[in-house]
């Protein structure tokens, strides 16, 4: 097989060993893999692989067709077009994944769009649901919402019944939100002046925390799952402490393989029918070829996208 390897910051296409699934894994033959800020991480040297995932290939979701299955996994695995979420190791031709880690992509979605899906929608959904407890009625603050967690928050929110106002850079993607779902779209300078809110997913970071922290209810909870514009913030406590607010946060990528399967069951059961229906949907920024990887980074990179960078692995 071939991987996309970071050796000292660089990017290479390389040959590497085909992986052999373990008890209760299947061999995914990679067609695309999502792009996503922990990559750009890793290629830093800032995030390193958990144990037991290759220390130098990248990828947290990919999307392809089962080609193998280990012990214990039942046989009709085979041939499913499937996306799921990876410890690592995704931004390549082949990658072995626990078979609960899986989600089977729906007929008429293709795999470019089903790749960036796992790591998204599982990230937005452990969030906003898990941690935040987003009931109907109830409003909704996502800052950075034109990225690939932001756009699946934005409509997770909707398929709740909250009331979601999507925080962008810019102007630009306003419309391009509204039709995902959000009610209201502000730009960062306009945050302030805001109706309070009952839930917030920070993803930007010390950019927009303590002013969305101000905009925050009685009772509010403040799900922090990007740290961008930095991750030292200054904070008013008296606020935190007149208003009973509930801040916390969390990453996926170190979880245990049962926490993770935990996450995507949860995303399955609520989210697969509508995902199915195409009421839930991935918009993809660029498509760039996985041996053109250092292109793809730089895009990523980029601010001012709407949605997901991917990369195209393999056969679609």
């Amino acid at each position: 097989m071939f991987a996309l390897v970071i050796d000292d910051g660089a990017l290479a296409w390389r040959e590497r060993p085909d992986p052999v699934p373990g008890p209760g894994d299947v061999v995914v033959e990679v067609a695309a893999a999502g792009l996503n800020a922990a990559d750009l991480l890793q290629r830093r040297g800032l995030y390193p692989a958990p144990p037991g995932v290759p220390a130098d290939v990248p990828g947290l979701e990919l999307a392809g067709r089962v080609t193998a299955v280990g012990g214990g996994v039942d046989a009709s695995w085979r041939g499913r077009r499937v996306a799921a979420l990876t410890g690592g190791g995704a931004q390549a031709t082949r990658c072995v994944v626990p078979v609960e880690h899986l989600l089977e992509v729906p007929e008429g979605v293709e795999f470019v769009e089903a790749a960036g899906f796992p790591e998204a929608f599982c990230t937005a959904h452990d969030a906003l649901v898990t941690q935040g407890a987003l009931g109907a009625g109830e409003r909704l603050l996502v800052t950075g919402a034109a990225g690939g967690v932001g756009c699946a928050a934005v409509q997770i929110g909707r398929a709740l019944g909250a009331s979601v106002v999507a925080l962008t850079r810019d102007a630009r993607h306003h419309e391009a939100l509204a039709a995902l779902g959000a009610d209201e779209t502000v730009v960062a300078n306009d945050l302030a002046g805001i109706e309070p809110v009952d839930v917030v997913l920070e993803l930007v970071g010390a950019a927009t925390l303590p002013t969305a922290l101000s905009r925050t209810g009685p009772f509010g909870r403040i799900v922090v799952v990007g740290v961008g514009s930095g991750p030292r913030v200054e904070l008013d406590l008296l606020r935190v402490m007149g208003a009973r607010l509930t801040l916390t946060g969390s990453t996926l990528r170190s979880r245990t393989r049962a926490e993770k399967a935990e996450v995507v069951a949860r995303v399955a059961a609520d989210l697969g029918s509508r995902w199915r229906e195409g009421a839930l949907r991935v918009p993809v920024a660029e498509v760039v070829d996985a041996r053109d990887a250092t292109r793809a980074y730089d895009a990523f990179a980029r601010p001012g996208k709407l949605g997901k960078v991917v990369l195209a692995v393999g056969s679609r």
